[in-house]
Order: structure tokens, then C-alpha cells, then sequence
């Protein structure tokens, strides 16, 4: 059976234990991961260390050159990377490119990074004096990201970290390792320097051991909200720079101006696309006034029908199946909760079983009606491919409902109103607004991060935000007194005192 290594530039991993990466279309183990512990991580700690330096001394220019060269890669082996993507995660490859694509948006705003990494500069800020910053690197950052990107997150923590001059060592989840190695390889291929980005698989005594390391200066996490926080909070006690995005429970809100068959349509791909595995789908639609309500579900049943469910290979599926039988079977308890807590289920997806592929861990998509804020259906993150209708009264509710989430991820509004828009978005209680957009990530010279329990940290990731993240900001304030080249010397043969005393700027 296959074995998924680290990339780490050295000596090999003698790490003990494995864990089964399966393929999600036939419930087959196809690998196993070497879950390595704090000896490889000291290993490529020490590699990083190596090499950074070199790497944060190279002109952001020839680092610039490495990212174009990266993208030109991965572009070349789209098809290949969606396949190995598929095939661990189970996404279709439809969403498999698109989850490379975003990550290459982000590698494309890296390429950027002479112009983004220009400091401040202040002429005249006294007599002779002038003031001006530069950004440096912090030395050595370290990712941890979650099972259902296994690309597009890995490239956005990595791509600035390293462009603006820092070693990064990635964690990618054990369930689908594979695409972030071949990521590594591309980076080598693209003329990085070996040390500069590495890949330690592991589980939580990896986390552990990032969170734990000295020389480690920043950490960026993707991942549950109760694991967000316990990385947040052990990252800066040990006095790392942490960013931990957590869950979400994104809501959609329907206004009864909206364009049924365009949110229907919108609601398809944006709750259960990707079988729903993704902290930015829409699992909550909130049809404001009982009419809107009651001519959304007469539109959304036959849609819900008409979803076919396949193979990731199937080019005609809307998705295919989720990441593994644990996942699965968690989603349906999820279902069975919302059925005893009294929400009306019109679409039951439980129990379904794609012919040929009985052994797959597939789940149909299901609708609840009539879910109420008291549940715990409602208030939890199910992270499958369910929706729940939320009725709200008016425009008041449904502004309320999303704020007052202890999640406050991504909103959708969907709506011909220019001024509903508006006072919607100024008001709601959540990170990422989205306007007539069901799912509102932002692009990448842009920056990501919700709010609430959906992050923890102040900063968010890619655009300026993730630049700010990994780099530290340095402030010089030089003066050039007039007078000689050299100073003069004393009588004892030190330098003469000068008249032409120093005074600081605001004092003067």
C-alpha cells in the first residue's frame, strides 16, 4: 500500500504510525499517512532555519519570479492535482479545479509583492530629519488547515507567507494528504529553495508540537471553532502570532422582492455543493414574510430532486461524497437531531446509496422547514449538504437572526432593494457580507476572516490583512547633520561634541 510521506528537505521520517486515507467513492483504504511527530518537526524547523535567511535576503523581485513560475506549474497540472484532489476528498472535479483556482488567486496577488511590500516614507519629519518602515519577515510561520481544501487554504497561508520572506512549514489534515506534497514539489520545481515550504503530517500531537515550538513565530489555523480557540489560546501562550478561523452557520436572507428561480438556483450550488463541506456554504435560508416562505419550498423541492449525486470523476454530478463513513454518519445524526427536536424534515437524504458504489460515502441532500433558533440543529454547524428554512417575520428578524449566531462567518442577502442592501450590510453582525452573492468569499487582493466565533486572532488572511500577518513592521528615523564628511576629533582623539544637537521632531 501507498505510503504519504513528509516533504521535508533531510533525513526521512521514522515516525511509527499511520493513519487510512480512503477513497470516499468506494469506502476503500487507498494510502496511509505517516503521522509524524516533534523529531520531524525539529527536523524541518532546522531546515527552515537553514534556509530563510538566504530566502528573506533574496529582492522581492526573483521571490516574485518564483510565484509566477509556481502558478505556471500548477496551472500545467490542474487536471492532475483535481484528479489526486478527488480522490481523497471526494469533491467532483469540477469543484476540485475550483479549489485550486482560488489558491492560485491568491499565488497571483503574491506576484505582486515588490509593490505591496513598499513602506512608509515621510520627508522632512524634523529639521533633516526623515522617517520611513519597511516590513520584514518574521522568520518561520507554520499552517494547520482542515480536510476540505486541501489546496486552496494550504496556498493562501503559504503563498504570502513565503513571498514576503518566510519559511513555511504546512500541517495539511491526514484524511487528504496527497495534494498539498505535490504542491511542495511544484514550489522546488518553480525554483524555491529547498526549506522554505515543507509538509509534516500529523495529528493532534503535530498541532501540539507547532504550537509548542520556539522558533515557530506565527500560526495560521483553519479548522472548528472549539479547535480554533484551544490553537489560538495555546499559540499565544506560548508567544506566537496566531490567526485560528473557526466555524460558521451562514444564513441566506430572501427578501420578498427576490428572484425566486435565480435564489433557488443560487441556493443549489451554494448549500450543497460540495456536499456542503465548506465554512462558507449557505445551510440556512431565511425567506422573510410567510408568502416568500411558503413560494421558496414549493421551488426548492423539485430542485432538491433534480441534484444528482455521483462520483467524483462524474462530470454530471452536483457533488459527490463526503470526506469519510465518520463524517457521514455525523451528518445524519445531525438529521435525526433536527427530526426530534421538532423541525419539519421535507427531504430526508439519509440512507443513500449510489449503485456501484454501495460502499461510498455518499449522503443525499436534505430540507428542513421550520427550524427555530432554540435548536441545536440550528445553532451547531452540521457541515453537510442539509439546508434549513428560518422563517422571519420582517426585514427586523432577519437582520437579527444571523447577528446574534454565535457564528458570524459569511451572509448572503438577496434582494432588488438598493437601500434594504445597504442597511443590511451596514447592520448585520458578520464578517463576510454577500449582495445578491450566496457564497461572498472575497477575492484575493481582498481578505478573508468572519467574526465572533467564526475567528480568533485580528488578523485576517490574504490581501493586506495575511501581508500584515506575516510580516513585522520596522520604523527608522535617520538624520544627516550638516557639517563635514567626518566628524571632527576631539583633543583626546574622540569625536568633538556637537553643537548640532539632536531633538526629537515633536519637540522642536
Amino acid at each position: 500500500m501507498r505510503t504519504i510521506e513528509n516533504f521535508v528537505s533531510g533525513a526521512a521520517s521514522t515516525a511509527e504510525r499511520f493513519g487510512d486515507v480512503f477513497d470516499p467513492n468506494s469506502g476503500d483504504v487507498q494510502a496511509r499517512v505517516r503521522l509524524s511527530g516533534a523529531a520531524d518537526l525539529d527536523r524541518a524547523v532546522a531546515a527552515a532555519q537553514k534556509a530563510q535567511p538566504a530566502w528573506a535576503a533574496t529582492n522581492p523581485q526573483r521571490r516574485a519570479r518564483v510565484m509566477f513560475e509556481f502558478k505556471r506549474l500548477v496551472e500545467v497540472n490542474m487536471d492532475e492535482l483535481a484528479r489526486l484532489l478527488s480522490s481523497e476528498h471526494g469533491k467532483v472535479i469540477a469543484d476540485s479545479k475550483g479549489d485550486i483556482q482560488r489558491g492560485l488567486e491568491v499565488i497571483e496577488f503574491c506576484c505582486g509583492i515588490p509593490h505591496i511590500l513598499k513602506g512608509e516614507y515621510t520627508q522632512g519629519a524634523g529639521p533633516g530629519i526623515d522617517v520611513y518602515s519597511m516590513r520584514q519577515p518574521l522568520g518561520i510561520g507554520a499552517g494547520i488547515t482542515p480536510f476540505n481544501f486541501p489546496a486552496m487554504i494550504p496556498l493562501w497561508m503559504s503563498g504570502v507567507a513565503i513571498a514576503t520572506g518566510n519559511a513555511f512549514i504546512l500541517k495539511p489534515s491526514e484524511r487528504d494528504p496527497s495534494v498539498p506534497v505535490r504542491l511542495g514539489e511544484l514550489f522546488v520545481e518553480a525554483g524555491l529553495p529547498e526549506g522554505i515550504f515543507q509538509v509534516v503530517h500529523g495529528d493532534k500531537e503535530m498541532v501540539d508540537a507547532i504550537l509548542d515550538h520556539p522558533a515557530i513565530s506565527a500560526v495560521s489555523f483553519v479548522g472548528s471553532s472549539d479547535i480554533a480557540h484551544y490553537v489560538y489560546r495555546r499559540g499565544v501562550e506560548a508567544g506566537k502570532r496566531v490567526q485560528a478561523m473557526g466555524g460558521a452557520k451562514n444564513h441566506g436572507i430572501v427578501m420578498p422582492d427576490a428572484d425566486l428561480d435565480q435564489v433557488v438556483a443560487d441556493l443549489s450550488g451554494a448549500a450543497f455543493g460540495s456536499a456542503g463541506e465548506r465554512c462558507m456554504a449557505l445551510p440556512v435560508v431565511v425567506p422573510v414574510g410567510e408568502k416568500t416562505a411558503i413560494a421558496l419550498r414549493e421551488k426548492l423541492i423539485p430542485a432538491i430532486a433534480a441534484l444528482r449525486v455521483g462520483v467524483s470523476t462524474d462530470n454530471d454530478a452536483h457533488y459527490g461524497p463526503v470526506v469519510n463513513a465518520a463524517h457521514r454518519t455525523r451528518i445524519e445524526n445531525w438529521i435525526q437531531t433536527g427530526v426530534d427536536e421538532g423541525a419539519e424534515l421535507v427531504v430526508d437524504g439519509r440512507g443513500f446509496a449510489l449503485q456501484g458504489h454501495e460502499k461510498g460515502f455518499f449522503i443525499g441532500p436534505s430540507l428542513f422547514d421550520h427550524v427555530t433558533t432554540s435548536m441545536s440543529a440550528y445553532k451547531e454547524e452540521i457541515f453537510g449538504p442539509v439546508l434549513q428554512i428560518v422563517r422571519a417575520a420582517n426585514f427586523e428578524e432577519a437582520v437579527r437572526l444571523p447577528s446574534e449566531h454565535q457564528y458570524g462567518n459569511g451572509v448572503a442577502i438577496f434582494t432588488r432593494n438598493g437601500h434594504a442592501a445597504r442597511e443590511f450590510a451596514a447592520r448585520v453582525n458578520v464578517g463576510m457580507v454577500g449582495i445578491n452573492v450566496p457564497i461572498p468569499v472575497p477575492v484575493a487582493y481582498h481578505t478573508f476572516g468572519g467574526w465572533k466565533r467564526s475567528a480568533f486572532g485580528d488578523t485576517n488572511q490574504h490581501g493586506m490583512e495575511g501581508v500584515k500577518f506575516w510580516t513585522k513592521v520596522k520604523t527608522i528615523t535617520q538624520r544627516w547633520p550638516d557639517g563635514s564628511a567626518l566628524p571632527a576629533m576631539a583633543e583626546d582623539g574622540g569625536p568633538a561634541r556637537n553643537n548640532d544637537a539632536f531633538v526629537i521632531p515633536t519637540m522642536g
